[in-house]
């Protein structure tokens, strides 16, 4: 794993460390397993290319001519490096119905204007509009074009010819099925079995077989079978590339010419910038967590869309858009740069030009099957369970209905339609219902309170009896401002009879609303259920417990009012989480080893919950190397349980700023009389000596040195005690097999900082860690095109860092 911020081009001069050989000129490599990766992409590729183009009803060479420009161009300029472009199945049936209006001249020029568009655009950046759209629309899109892809390709499946629409097509199945050709059909068969049969394949041996892409060995298989028995199917037929179609000057209409140009703007925009999300959070749950691949510039990668198309149509290609099978296969054969899709269009360009014999050979009917699954598969279960889950499945059958009956443009049209009434029915259905239990009256709304339900909320509060306990629930995530007015106004009377009023939310926690005209509380924030205070509370209620200004100022009674409002607002929110953890007992995933600092709230800066970290704080988080604790085990018995009884997947060592006692590590005289603090820092030494080492690099934060000598010493202690727990046996062990990870953190208390330590997943010894901690980010894109590490605020430099600093860390060194 690297966090190491990037190379960068600045004119700024850079500090290089003393001794150290001239930067010499950057160079482009290439990394080994992004060329396996653009293999295995190029191994699925040139077989959807080819069976896309078939579909469409475009010349065969016009896939082979997509696939190489969404590789080299869209790759190189995209803003998605992992994510895969070239011919899409979701872009079968625009393509096909444009070939059949206006000719493939006239589509290859469309191809040119809908790139134009993307790239229009693109300078206005409202790609990220384009994730407005609801999901159960795309996914219905998507699974209509599938519908209509896998019919067209059932007649050829068949040894027949499809028709001109979906319906069509439906129409004509039985005719179909009444004069089955038998050799078009076992070819496809075979194809279809190969398909569903070799991602399945069991044991080692399948293991290994899996490896080769299921599409390429289907396909191959097909052929070899159709070759080697003499069946008499149609095959490829790859005219000579000087006979290529390129395009011409658009013939038509001019509604029906824009009209074509929209759908593809609108289509392959959408289906690439969903895509490249969804690349993101596929590389986000690799095991390396995507460290060092930046995520995708949305704007930027409408752009490289947009230039694909361009390229792509003046080259007589088929329409460019991200392709989501592509982009899963490079993202999990390990791709950590654009150069893997880059190399794919490369191999799509070689073969196009070399294995013309080989590509002839290849049975039509084994790429309608081919494409024929791919249809099916874009139908998804998992979709249709999410959809039906959110209560979107209206939304998902309408969309998807259309596209199959009527056409991709109109289906799209109704199914935001019926999105935008879904969504006015969800805001306008308010229920309120009222209920006395014991003694009190409980008044329930369920759903968004806005201006239309104002009128019945009013009615209900004022059946209310005057002078009675009154709980209202609100169990809803929006209320408008007419309603908050209607409700206030009615708890202010209410009181004002003698009444009381408690608003909770949906699990029974109570929300605390001020009093007209009460200042505010300085002191609420949103971390407020774990800081010492009294905000929320009115001073009547601290009144009536008989508590006293004198009172709240001593630390057992602060603690004990802190366990109270544990009691009252949150353990009904964890009593559930925590049955289940009692009967379950605890399974943590880490490891989490950090200093005993007050200012350190672990579960604040890891935003973990009970049972998900088995904790260790000492003073100056620190790990005694075996056998030199002296009596104390307790911090070597803590790691042998996590590492084996719990069987914690990663252990984290987590120093911070201002740490006591590397303050005192450092101050310590060789006289002091010694105490017990004295006797347990001195685990820390084996860190003093390495910041004074020469042998080691100086440590550095976010691209820039330590600002002094103790932020030096926290940093360096991090990496040595990493060094300490690699000496533990079952640690070394658990290593060795894979089984676990160490990792290297640092947190800055006074800018509520993290950062981690680059190379600390690595099972090899200290040269491992480059002793660098990279600044860990929050979880959104970048601001715009191209920007990434380089354009945010971790772009310091050395250069940046002041002298004096730099001179008392060599002190220190020196020292």
């Amino acid at each position: 794993m690297t966090l190491c911020t990037p190379d960068r081009t600045t004119t700024r001069p850079r500090v290089q460390r003393p001794h150290s050989p001239p930067e010499g000129p950057r160079r482009f490599r290439v990394a080994a397993v992004d060329v396996s990766a653009s293999i295995a992409v190029f191994l699925i590729a040139l077989p959807l290319s080819l069976g896309i183009a078939l579909a469409t009803g475009a010349p065969l060479q016009a896939g082979l001519v997509a696939a190489a420009v969404g590789g080299l161009v869209a790759g190189r300029f995209g803003g998605s490096p992992l994510q895969v472009s070239g011919p899409a199945a979701g872009l079968t049936v625009v393509t096909a119905e444009l070939i059949r209006l206006y000719g493939w001249r006239t589509t290859c020029a469309i191809t040119v204007l809908a790139g134009l568009a993307q790239l229009g655009l693109s300078a206005l950046r409202v790609a990220r509009s384009a994730l407005a759209v609801s999901p159960a629309i795309v996914h219905g899109m998507l699974g209509g074009i599938g519908v209509t892809i896998a019919l067209a390709q059932l007649h050829i499946v068949l040894g027949g010819t499809p028709q001109s629409s979906a319906v069509d097509n439906a129409l004509g199945l039985p005719a179909q099925l009444a004069h089955v050709q038998p050799a078009a059909f076992a070819i496809s068969a075979l194809t279809v079995a190969a398909l569903l049969c070799w991602p399945r394949l069991p044991g080692r041996a399948g293991r290994l077989l899996r490896k080769a892409p299921a599409a390429l060995v289907a396909v191959a298989g097909a052929t070899a079978v159709a070759v080697l028995a003499g069946l008499a199917v149609p095959r490829v037929d790859l005219p000579s590339w000087s006979s290529h179609a390129l395009p011409g000057m658009p013939e038509g209409p001019v509604l029906g010419i824009a009209a074509g140009v929209l759908t593809i703007t609108l289509v392959t925009s959408v289906q690439s910038l969903l895509s490249a999300v969804a690349v993101d959070k596929l590389v986000a749950a690799r095991p390396d967590h995507g460290l060092g691949i930046p995520r995708t510039a949305l704007d930027r990668e409408l752009a490289g869309q947009g230039m694909a198309n361009v390229v792509s149509g003046a080259l007589g290609g088929l329409p460019v858009a991200g392709v989501a099978v592509r982009s899963v296969a490079n993202v999990s054969a390990g791709a950590v740069s654009r150069a893997s899709t880059m190399l794919h269009g490369l191999w799509i360009v070689l073969a196009a030009l070399l294995l013309v014999p080989v590509l002839d050979l290849i049975p039509l009917p084994a790429l309608a099957a081919l494409v024929m699954v791919v249809g099916i598969q874009m139908v998804s279960i998992t979709h249709i369970r999410t959809v039906t889950r959110h209560r979107e499945v209206v939304v998902y059958v309408v969309t998807l209905t259309g596209v199959v009956l009527i056409g991709i443009l109109e289906g799209v049209a109704l199914g935001i339609g019926v999105a935008v009434a879904v969504a006015l029915h969800r805001l306008t259905r308010t229920r309120i219902t009222r209920e006395e239990r014991d003694g009190r009256q409980m008044l329930r709304v369920r759903g968004q309170l806005t201006f239309l339900a104002v009128p019945r909320l009013s009615r209900a509060l004022h059946q209310l009896p005057h002078g009675s306990d009154v709980v209202v629930e609100l169990d809803g995530s929006f209320m408008d401002h007419a309603a908050y007015e209607t409700l206030s106004d009615w708890t202010t009377g209410h009181l004002a009879h003698g009444g009381k009023v408690e608003t909770t939310g949906p699990s029974g926690a109570r929300i605390a609303e001020p009093s007209p005209g009460a200042a505010p509380h300085s002191c609420c924030r949103p971390w407020t259920p774990w800081h010492n205070h009294q905000c929320g509370e009115p001073p009547a209620e601290r009144q009536e417990s008989g508590e006293t200004t004198a009172d709240r100022s001593a630390p057992g009674l602060k603690l004990a009012s802190g366990i109270g409002k544990f009691q009252r607002n949150t353990a009904p929110l964890v009593r559930d989480e925590l049955a289940r953890l009692a009967r379950e007992g605890q399974r943590p995933s880490q490891l989490f080893l950090t200093c005993a600092d007050s200012r350190l709230v672990t579960s604040m800066i890891t935003a973990s919950g009970p049972g998900d970290l088995f904790t260790v704080r000492n003073v100056g988080n620190l790990v005694p190397l075996p056998g030199e604790e002296s009596g104390d085990d307790s911090v070597a018995a803590a790691i042998e349980y996590a590492v084996e009884v719990l069987r914690v997947e990663s252990i984290t060592v987590c120093g911070h700023s201002g740490c006591g006692a590397m303050q005192a590590l450092m101050n310590a005289g060789q006289d002091d009389p010694p105490s017990p603090l004295r006797r347990w820092l001195r685990h820390g030494r084996p860190s003093l000596e390495r910041m004074a080492s020469r042998r080691h690099a100086w440590a550095r934060i976010a691209g820039r040195l330590p600002a002094d000598a103790v932020e030096q010493l926290c940093l360096t202690n991090v990496v040595q005690q990493l060094e300490h727990l690699r000496a533990y046996e079952p640690v070394a062990r658990r290593l060795a097999d894979g089984s676990l990870t160490l990792h290297g953190m640092y947190f800055h208390v006074g800018e509520a900082q993290a950062y981690l330590l680059s190379g600390t997943d690595e099972p090899h010894g200290h040269d491992a860690y480059d002793d660098v901690f990279t600044r860990v980010m929050p979880t959104a894109l970048p601001a715009g095109p191209g920007a990434g590490p380089e354009d945010g605020p971790e772009a310091d430099t050395e250069a940046e860092t002041a002298a004096d600093p730099t001179a008392r860390l060599e002190t220190a060194r020196a020292s």
